[in-house]
């Protein structure tokens, strides 16, 4: 397999730190190192856990981001951090349980078919979203309902982060031209590579108690309208 990291910001997750790296780590993959991605944030445990699992296995290395703005910074940051670590593949997963580690092999599978993206998507047959209000539900498919008519895209998820890439999807890209800094990211980067070679696979989401501002629904109706304008900025140097 090439070599695949696995991009995760996390923080204040020592109640599954530990869990969620071992299940990773338990995959049969030779190959496969993971990256998580701190900061001042997180004020538990989380770190102290990946630190000591970092010094047992040389697959994990934390990365400790002083100059980070949020998670989105934490998920670009880590992709640059893979980039220069020679990733061949770069898989973009949520480090608080949302996203199971049994369903990587299936992103794998479809990468080593020679897709430049995998998408995870909730809302294709196989897929679901669990211990989530019905409100996430209606936002995350209203708005990838919203997307593809504004962005001319035919996806069934636009909102999920559970994602990878070839390396050069991201190595063709400006990391510090991204619109977004909340949970509009997802959306944007479906939107640079909808003219790539990609395919949805199905993804189970476990909700976390994390919340959704109204401000984050309005910056993304806002975005959403600016996208266009902004790819030619973030997309440098491969043919869509």
């Amino acid at each position: 397999m090439k070599k695949t990291i696995i991009v995760m910001p996390v923080a204040n997750e020592e109640d599954t730190m530990e869990r969620i790296l071992d299940e990773i780590l338990a995959l049969p993959y030779d190959n496969l190192h993971i990256y998580p991605v701190i900061d001042d944030y997180s004020r538990d445990r989380t770190e102290e856990i990946i630190r000591q699992k970092a010094d047992e296995n040389d697959k994990v290395k934390c990365i400790y981001y002083k100059e980070s703005k949020g998670v989105i910074s934490c998920y670009l940051e880590g992709f640059r951090q893979a980039l220069a670590d020679g990733a061949q593949q770069i898989l973009e997963m949520d480090g608080g349980g949302s996203h199971l580690p049994s369903e990587i092999p299936q992103f794998l599978a479809k990468m080593e078919e020679g897709y430049d993206c995998v998408w995870g998507s909730r809302f294709m047959e196989g897929g679901s979203m669990r211990k989530q209000p019905l409100y996430r539900r209606i936002l995350s498919q209203g708005g990838t309902i919203l997307a593809n008519l504004v962005l001319g895209t035919r996806l069934r998820d636009m909102t999920s982060g559970f994602e990878c890439f070839q390396r050069k999807v991201l190595e063709g890209m400006d990391l510090d031209a991204f619109l977004s800094t909340g949970h509009m990211y997802q959306t944007e980067m479906r939107f640079y590579c909808r003219n790539l070679r990609t395919v949805e696979v199905p993804i189970h989401y476990v909700g976390t108690a994390s919340s959704l501002k109204s401000s984050s629904v309005t910056e993304a109706l806002r975005l959403l309208f600016q996208l266009k304008k902004n790819e030619r900025r973030v997309v440098v140097s491969w043919k869509k």
